[in-house]
This record gives structure tokens, sequence and C-alpha cells, in this order.
């Protein structure tokens, strides 16, 4: 009698699990970023909540600060992307518009906020920080600034880099300091600094 044939596998209802799981652990991290704080934070809380085991946690992330990390990038990629159309003056502005939006309203915002002060003194999350999240990031705000003083749409006084700075830098600071981020101060920022070109 010949023997029974194995089951065929089925990859992909594990691969869906492992989606659900990891999605679940990084909802469950910024909520509770935003709900208790990054001091309060702990993987056994993020594990209670996501409704998985630790050692799964700690089989995809090392640290909390990696999951915040994940958080941040994907939530960044989705709902604060960079322009990529033909920059102008006014892609610019609705960018930084949406920036302060982001860090005022959405939970990655605070992870956002939340790493930028624990990178100040902890170099290990400043590294991974700036490796995984600022760099790259930077680089495309750099890249839009860039492309927008070579098409001649806008004329700062400033180069790419501190230009970026200089934009970003009192959004971020507002945001720190718990003050609102008027529009007022997006459109002082983008008539000072960017001194669009008139026709």
């Amino acid at each position: 009698m010949p023997a029974a044939s194995p089951q065929p596998r089925r990859p992909r209802s594990g691969s869906r699990r492992d989606e659900a799981a990891r999605l679940a652990v990084l909802h469950a991290a910024d909520d509770l970023l935003v709900e208790h704080g990054f001091g309060a934070l702990t993987i056994e809380a993020i594990a209670r909540r996501a409704g998985v085991a630790k050692q799964t946690i700690y089989r995809w992330w090392p640290s909390k600060v990696e999951i915040l990390l994940d958080t941040l990038v994907e939530d960044s990629d989705k709902r604060l992307p960079v322009p990529v159309e033909k920059p102008t003056a006014e892609s610019i502005r609705g960018y930084l518009r949406d920036f302060a939006r982001f860090l005022a309203d959405d939970p990655a915002g605070k992870v956002l906020l939340a790493l930028i002060a624990q990178a100040q003194h902890d170099p290990d999350t400043a590294k991974s920080f700036h490796k995984r999240y600022l760099g790259p990031r930077r680089d495309q705000e750099r890249d839009m600034v860039a492309r927008a003083i070579e098409a001649g749409e806008v004329s700062p006084g400033l180069g790419p880099d501190a230009t970026v700075d200089a934009l970003v830098g009192p959004i971020v600071y507002c945001a720190l300091t718990g003050s609102s981020i008027s529009r007022g101060l997006v459109d002082t920022l983008v008539e000072d600094l960017l001194r669009p070109r008139s026709n």
C-alpha cells in the first residue's frame, strides 16, 4: 500500500499570521507611547496589548526603540510622504503644514518627538534614529528643496541643507515644547526662507 502523501504546506497562512502579529505590535507600541510616555513603555506592556508573547517580540526586535522606529518609518511613509512631483513653494508649504499636523495629531508624530528626546541622551537610540529615519527623510527633504531651486521655483538665501533646518527646526521646537504650530508660522517660514521668485 503506497504511503500517504504528506499534506501540502500552506506557507502563506503563517505569513499572514506573522504580519498580523507584527502590525498588532506596532499599533500597540504607538498607542501605549501616547497613553503613558516613552519611560513607561515596556516590552511586556506591548506584548499584552498586542496579544503576542514577549518571545515573539524579541525574535523580531531587539528593543522598544526599534519597534517605535518601525512604526515611525511605516506611518511616515503612508501619512507624511515627501512630495516627489515637481516641487514648488506651495508644495513645500503643504508638506510643512502636513508635518505640523503630523506632530500635533498623529500617534506616529508623538513617536517621532519621543525618539528625538530619547536620542539626546542615548547614543544607541541616536545612531539608529539617524540611520533608519532621520537620515533618509532628510535626504528626501533636501532633494525636494534642491529640485525646487534648480527649477527656479524658489531662491533661498541658504543652501538646501540649511534651508531644511531653518524650515523644519521651528516646527519641531514648537512641538517639543508643547506650543501650538500656527499656519502663520509655516507661511512666514516659507515666505522668508524660500523667497519664491515672481513671474
